[in-house]
């Protein structure tokens, strides 16, 4: 089982990057959690590695921290809960406010991500509360990647779409996140998306 990759990043993407390791790519999805906080591509790169194995496939899924990687597993463990959606909940809230979420019953809060519905929300609150990892998180603050203004407004609408957001809220996200205080014409694709991410979370 792969527990850990050390290597360069050959490609990153919202939800997955590529890590060239000795020559060898390795396909990894990772939750915005994480891909907030990695490098361009060329990087180096250091990530946890959760070995996913089925029948008929072996995914790997990568953190930055053990909280998000502890987070993960425990939501898999939870009846009706697979990878994609695990990852789906740490991309829509950052780790400490699931936590928070989960330690408050907040089932509204967790019905707001998408593909969460109200009883896998209830379900989640119902089986992971008393089992929440108690793990200290150091605060990074991800390095934002300059673009073109347009550019990094079509590269964000186009990763709330692949996340699961409907068009037309991605859009009013999107032109929400322009307007904010300390938002800039020029500001990079992840500063963009966390604010946009933020907006569809009220």
């Amino acid at each position: 089982m792969i527990a850990q990759l050390r290597g360069r990043i050959l490609e990153k993407h919202p939800n997955r990057i590529v890590v060239d390791v000795g020559g060898v790519g390795y396909d990894v999805f990772v939750p915005l959690s994480t891909f907030y906080g990695l490098g361009d591509a060329g990087s180096d790169i250091s990530l946890r590695i959760h070995t996913h194995v089925r029948e008929d496939a072996l995914a790997l899924y990568g953190f930055r921290t053990i909280l998000e990687q502890d987070l993960f597993e425990r939501l898999i463990s939870v009846s009706g809960i697979g990878p994609k959606v695990a990852l789906g909940v740490l991309s829509g809230i950052e780790p400490l406010e699931l936590t928070r979420a989960i330690e408050r019953s907040d089932v509204a809060r967790l019905t707001a991500i998408p593909g969460v519905g109200r009883k896998t929300s209830e379900r989640i609150v119902l089986e992971l509360k008393d089992r929440l990892p108690r793990v200290q998180v150091e605060h990074a603050v991800a390095g934002e990647v300059e673009a073109a203004p347009g550019g990094v407004r079509d590269d964000v609408l186009s990763a709330l779409v692949n996340l699961g957001y409907h068009r037309p809220l991605a859009e009013k996200a999107v032109e929400a996140a322009t307007k904010m205080p300390g938002s800039t014409s020029d500001a990079g694709f992840e500063h963009m998306l966390k604010q946009a991410l933020r907006e569809l979370a009220k």
